[in-house]
């Protein structure tokens, strides 16, 4: 599954014709009663959005959430995954399941549009990463995305045997290294290769390299200069491991790398934002770049939430509390503006990050942004 590309048509969607139901859910449990308060969880926004005064969704959509709901906490489908979301709309022809391998914090709402800001920290705190175990005769890939990992693909090289030592032997030997070596370096040839098909046609954006130090280091020598910068780390790993294993590695090491590269990020952003460049600072001149479409990046304090309103004609987001739009004069609706200013991110192409702590952050209010262009 293609999370951005979803995640770009699920943006798209602005005033629905009848309420969307989205539902985020927790489905990696340490004990029965986390699971038990998960299934209490959805039974009461369940039983609340169907008694809810004004307008509601559909029977059908609010029976489907919950017969997915059932499943998943039964564990009758993905049980593997760590959290879920589930999108409904009748109306449109909207009943979307999306797993994840990171869980969600349970959520629940009914709305015009689909709640996405979840989903949009999701792309950023699971990077699509491949994940490369290597060594001098095999090569195992795996890419790792948000949804959990793919399918392997396995390498394997033909290298002959060793010879014995000593005497006219010990020269035939020189020889066997040296045809060692070049069967080695066709294999790591190979494996870069099929390493460029894999990053070029899934999309990912990083890579985790995996074995022994010192073939790690030979390997990482064979890659061309625009994938050596893809590699974020490097875990252990062994043949004959499972490469299950080594993906989990992977998978634990990665919030490291993202944690450090969203905090450079944020810092950078800010620094542009002050010298009047490609960064935006606070929530009005960060609000400009969102109705402008310039966000590339935004990045949001986690728990940020501030109310606002959005134009029905057309769709300025402001902060302010006027009934009108001061842009058009239509008719402006209150909404969260964390998760609006998220949604219209996604759907002009740019990103959303959520900050665990950062103070220069906090001081510029919480929010800021990596501009396309200066403003």
């Amino acid at each position: 599954m293609d999370l951005h590309a979803r995640l770009t048509a699920l943006s798209k969607i602005d005033r629905a014709p009848a309420p969307v139901v989205t539902a985020y859910l927790n489905t990696r449990w340490a004990d029965e009663h986390q699971r038990d308060r998960v299934r209490i969880f959805l039974k009461n926004q369940l039983a609340e959005a169907r008694r809810a005064p004004g307008p509601r969704p559909s029977k059908a959509d609010l029976d489907w959430v919950e017969a997915q709901g059932d499943a998943l906490l039964n564990q009758a489908m993905m049980p593997e995954t760590s959290g879920v979301a589930l999108f409904a709309c009748e109306a449109l022809g909207l009943r979307e399941i999306l797993p994840s391998r990171v869980p969600f914090e349970n959520a629940f709402t009914v709305a015009e549009t689909p709640m996405l800001r979840p989903l949009l920290e999701l792309g950023e705190q699971a990077p699509s990463t491949l994940v490369v175990f290597v060594d001098t005769e095999t090569a195992r890939l795996v890419p790792l995305t948000a949804t959990g990992a793919g399918e392997e693909v396995t390498l394997a090289a033909d290298v002959p045997g060793h010879h014995s030592r000593g005497g006219w032997a010990q020269l035939a030997q020189g020889h066997y290294q040296r045809h060692t070596q070049d069967h080695r370096a066709r294999h790591f040839e190979a494996v870069v290769q099929s390493l460029i098909g894999l990053m070029d046609s899934q999309g990912l954006r990083s890579i985790v390299l995996a074995g022994e130090p010192r073939n790690i280091a030979v390997f990482r020598k064979e890659l061309p200069p625009r994938l050596a910068t893809l590699v974020v780390g490097t875990v252990a790993g062994a043949r004959h491991e499972a490469i299950g294993l080594i993906v989990d590695r992977a998978a634990e090491y990665l919030p490291h790398v993202q944690g450090q590269r969203e905090a450079e990020g944020v810092d950078a952003a800010l620094t542009a934002a002050a010298k009047r460049g490609k960064g935006s600072a606070g929530l009005e001149d960060t609000l400009t770049a969102v109705n402008r479409g310039a966000v590339h990046r935004l990045y949001l304090l986690k728990g940020w939430s501030v109310p606002g309103r959005r134009c029905t004609r057309c769709g300025t987001l402001q902060g302010e509390f006027t009934w009108t739009c001061p842009s058009c004069g239509g008719e402006a609706l209150a909404v969260e503006l964390g998760e609006a200013m998220a949604e219209r991110v996604a759907a002009a192409g740019g990103t959303v990050e959520t900050i665990e702590i950062h103070q220069p952050l906090a001081v510029a209010g919480g929010v800021a942004a990596e501009l396309r262009y200066p403003l």
